[in-house]
């Protein structure tokens, strides 16, 4: 099954030094759509939003590679203001992978 494997980036988004930033609710809606952007492109094949009270504020599931996914993420509105920081990891799914 390994052998069939495809490579994707998990990013993990936390909330930035910026978190209080005046503009945080036109930024955050500037990020989200771009997300939306990024899926129509197959850029982005998950995103999560995290609904709790630590600074994890989502993840995402990109089909790029990691450079490509650091240069997406340091190209983020919601990054770029300091709202969000984030990390990426190079993983690996199977396939019929799926959320249902």
């Amino acid at each position: 099954m390994l052998d069939k494997s495809k490579p994707y980036c998990m990013m993990v988004l936390r909330l930035g030094p910026a978190k209080g930033h005046p503009d945080f609710r036109n930024i955050v809606w500037e990020h989200g759509r771009r997300n939306f952007q990024l899926r129509a492109e197959g850029k982005l094949c998950i995103v999560c939003p995290v609904r709790d009270e630590t600074d994890v504020a989502g993840f995402g599931i990109f089909a790029t590679d990691l450079e490509e996914t650091k240069r997406i993420m340091e190209d983020d509105p919601g990054v770029r203001a300091g709202i969000f920081t984030y990390d990426v990891h190079p993983c690996i799914s199977f396939p019929g992978d799926a959320l249902g």
